[in-house]
């Protein structure tokens, strides 16, 4: 943490702030499907593994990771998007429902399937599963007009209740940025923040609250390359955010923390919270923009917000898979310790 900014117990006002708050989590709703296995031996028909199947497991991904990510620090949350009509959907529509997410705003569709990442998890008896293969079965939505017509009225009638909007698009056509700049004028009357989450199309959006892109995807809108280096990551979140007409833009960088850059330009490097010793960083983005979209609708100032939502990173990229973290985890690590 920089010298010059204040302890993380200082912070803990801010996590209390965070429950009951209202929140519409709107995008690409993804089933994360763990298969796990113990090795065995190495086939003798081809140079593979074989696995000795232990189990299986479902988690909500993409915009359903975010949202579990919020119910988990106390928010009342509300899923709006799609699922087909299938068992991947039915999943993940019901593990949202308990953990308390309102999932009357997830579509369930018949014309396509449940976008899907299947991991497979392999290890031995005493050692720690690790991911040796991810097969997704991801198409976009069709006809997703069609449906946006179905889900426009609802949406709006729930930003009217709520305290801010999380977008969490994977470029599936769930959200678009002229669905979203439809939309501005609810925001714009609730005054509630806008925080973006784009994978492929960051560059294309207009006028939210903050973004929070990766370095990966930072260099992806801006079609460069930093070679690591903080000084051309800071640039680059500089120009998108004036591109973009963003108020702030936080960019994740993985083991090297996150840069920050407030609506007045200013910036702060946050280093990395914890160890660096990181076992999965599955889904640690959307715990990011849950925990930072909350705490600006709670009133937080922005640098405030960031450094509560690199904390939850620092958490969360601590566990194996898709996994949240609660405001119970986070308020024990709002120490004076590093």
């Amino acid at each position: 943490m920089p010298a010059d900014l204040p302890s993380l117990a200082t912070l803990r006002p801010c996590l209390d702030r965070l429950r009951e708050l209202r929140l519409v989590v709107w995008g690409d709703y993804v089933a994360d499907r763990f298969l796990f296995g113990t090795t065995t031996r190495v086939s003798r028909e081809a140079p593979a593994l074989v696995l000795r199947h232990e189990g299986e497991r479902t988690r909500p991904g993409g915009a359903g990771n975010a949202a579990l990510n919020a119910a988990a620090l106390g928010a009342r949350v509300r899923a709006v998007g799609f699922v087909g009509d299938d068992a991947p959907g039915r999943d993940l529509a019901g593990l949202l429902e308990q953990a308390g997410v309102d999932t009357t705003g997830l579509l369930v569709r018949t014309d396509g399937s449940t976008p899907t990442k299947t991991r497979i998890m392999a290890g031995g008896q005493h050692t720690v599963r690790q991911q040796i293969l991810r097969i997704d079965r991801e198409r976009a939505w069709p006809d997703v007009e069609s449906a946006w017509r179905l889900l426009l009225d609802p949406l709006e009638e729930m930003l009217e209740e709520s305290d801010a909007l999380l977008v969490s698009d994977y470029g599936l056509d769930s959200v678009t940025p002229a669905r979203l700049g439809r939309l501005r004028p609810a925001t714009l009357r609730q005054r509630m923040p806008v925080a973006l989450d784009s994978r492929y199309r960051l560059a294309d959006f207009r006028d939210v609250t903050v973004a929070t892109p990766n370095e990966g995807e930072l260099e992806h809108a801006l079609r460069t390359s930093f070679g690591g280096r903080a000084d051309a990551v800071e640039h680059g979140g500089q120009t998108l955010r004036e591109r973009i007409g963003a108020e702030a833009m936080v960019v994740t960088r993985g083991s090297s923390g996150m840069i920050v850059i407030d609506p007045g330009g200013s910036v702060t490097h946050l280093p990395i919270h914890g160890t660096d010793e990181i076992a999965d960083v599955t889904g640690a983005g959307d715990t990011v923009i849950a925990t930072l979209t909350l705490a600006l609708a709670a009133g937080t100032p922005l640098l405030d917000a960031a450094r509560l939502a690199n904390v939850a990173a620092g958490l969360v990229v601590l566990k194996h898979g898709t996994a949240t973290v609660s405001a119970a985890e986070l308020g024990a690590a709002l120490t004076d310790e590093p």
